[in-house]
């Protein structure tokens, strides 16, 4: 089948299983209809309906949405926070902020790339123990590609004071004791206990309970874009709030320039100059 012959087969149509809108009628919202199935359902329950097509029951929805508000933080100091405060103190509109700053929140060190790595190591890594390998080989398998384990070792502190509280809400939850917990645990220990002393960070513990909840790489990446917006506005509203330009401004002699020396450009066409 030729390229033309292949996209005709999805002209004048849109064929799903996600939904559809019928105005004046009704929605279908993954096989739901979206104001009678689905009428009482909360956003964030049909936030994570919508993106792995199963509901979840109480505990876990409390635990998912913990996640994002245990890492919720309103510091512009932070990378894709002060894109948000600088948006807000050069006047841009609320919209284009949030969006500049979750776009850059894919950020491969600190943001979802990070989190991609996690669970799919602890994915692949529970598989593999289960069909023998141990969790030495695992880790120095993981250390020999990518010299690191995403979700272990922080830049600037090795302690991350977000772990402890968000165990302590899954177990209070009766979530804290499933297989890529534990992994996740058993990982921080070889690496704290030999030679690397790369401890265990929020990135692996989130990853873990996501996992334990069911929630695939692709899943769990797309539950996790929203969770760093929360922090975001805050750094918006109180950059927009205050005399433009601001947010961190720079003084051109703080800057220490070691490029081309100052040249004369020629005049342009028909410009004379001084």
């Amino acid at each position: 089948m030729n390229g033309a012959d292949y996209l005709s087969q999805f002209s004048h149509t849109l064929k799903t299983t996600m939904g559809a809108c019928f105005p004046g009628d009704k929605v279908i919202f993954r096989g739901k209809t979206l104001h009678k199935d689905l009428q009482d359902i909360e956003w964030f329950d049909l936030f994570l309906f919508g993106i792995t097509g199963r509901r979840f029951d109480k505990n876990q929805l409390t635990l998912l949405q913990t996640i994002w508000t245990y890492t919720s933080y309103p510091d512009a100091r932070i990378w894709n926070n002060r894109v948000a405060g600088l948006a807000g103190s050069n006047r841009s509109t609320s919209n284009l902020a949030i969006s500049a700053a979750l776009a850059i929140s894919e950020a491969e060190i600190f943001g979802r790339g990070i989190d991609i790595k996690a669970i799919t190591f602890l994915i692949n890594s529970n598989i593999k123990i289960k069909t023998g390998t141990s969790l030495a080989e695992c880790v120095n398998q993981e250390l020999k590609t990518n010299r690191g384990i995403a979700g272990y070792g922080r830049p600037l502190v090795s302690a991350d004071e977000r772990i402890a509280p968000i165990m302590e809400t899954a177990k209070r939850l009766e979530l804290a004791n499933g297989p890529h917990v534990r992994l996740a645990l058993a990982v921080d220990n070889f690496l704290v206990s030999g030679r690397w002393r790369l401890k265990l960070n929020y990135g692996a513990i989130s990853a873990a309970l996501a996992a334990d909840m069911g929630l695939t790489t692709q899943e769990y990446c797309l539950f996790s874009i929203p969770a760093f917006s929360i922090g975001m506005f805050p750094c918006y509203i109180e950059a927009a709030n205050k005399p433009a330009g601001t947010l961190f401004p720079t003084a051109c002699h703080d800057i220490d320039y070691t490029g081309q020396a100052a040249r004369q450009w020629p005049p342009a066409c028909g410009y004379k100059q001084d």
